[in-house]
C-alpha cells in the first residue's frame, strides 16, 4: 500500500537523503558537483510556499515532491520529483503525482530542464493520462533554468 506523507520536521531527514540521489543522479545535466562533505546543494528547500511529500510503500521511502503552492489563487508547479530507480516503470511514480493533482485542485506547471528526455516522457504520459490528454506545452525561458520544456493544465476542469 502506497501512502503519501506531507513532510514536516520528523520526516525531512528522509526527504534530504532522497534528493542527493535525485542530485546525483541529475548532475550530468545540471553541471553540479557535491560540495567537500560530499553533498550537492538543494535548488529547491522545502520552505515559504513549496510542500514536500514523500511516497512510502509501508515504511521503506520510494520518492518525493516538491510542490509549490502560490500564495494566491489556484496555481501549483511540481519543482522536484523523484522515484527511486529500482521503483521506476511501475506506475508509482504516476500515481503519486495524481494523488497530488487531486489534492490541489486548479492550475499546474511542470518544467523539465534540457536533457531530461526520460523526465519529459514521465511528465507526457502522467498528465497525458491524468488529464486525458488536456494539457498545454510547450517552450518557456525559465529565468533559472534557461529554456526548458513546460506542461500546463486545470486540475479543477477535469474533477
Amino acid at each position: 500500500m502506497m501512502d503519501v506523507v506531507r513532510v514536516s520536521d520528523s520526516n525531512l531527514n528522509v526527504y534530504m537523503n532522497l534528493c542527493q540521489s535525485y542530485e546525483g543522479e541529475f548532475s550530468s545535466i545540471t553541471n553540479k558537483k557535491p560540495d567537500k562533505n560530499g553533498l550537492f546543494e538543494l535548488d529547491t528547500r522545502i520552505e515559504g510556499n513549496v510542500v514536500g511529500y514523500l511516497l512510502y510503500d509501508g515504511e521503506v521511502p520510494l520518492g518525493f515532491a516538491a510542490v509549490n503552492v502560490a500564495a494566491e489563487g489556484n496555481a501549483y508547479e511540481i519543482c522536484e520529483f523523484y522515484i527511486v530507480p529500482v521503483c521506476r516503470k511501475q506506475g508509482m511514480g504516476r500515481e503519486f503525482v495524481s494523488r497530488l493533482f487531486r489534492m490541489y485542485r486548479g492550475r499546474w506547471e511542470v518544467k523539465q530542464i534540457s536533457g531530461a528526455e526520460h523526465a519529459t516522457a514521465f511528465w507526457r504520459k502522467a498528465i497525458g493520462g491524468f488529464t486525458k490528454g488536456k494539457f498545454q506545452e510547450d517552450f518557456y525561458n525559465d529565468a533559472y533554468w534557461g529554456r526548458v520544456i513546460r506542461q500546463r493544465f486545470d486540475s479543477a476542469n477535469l474533477m
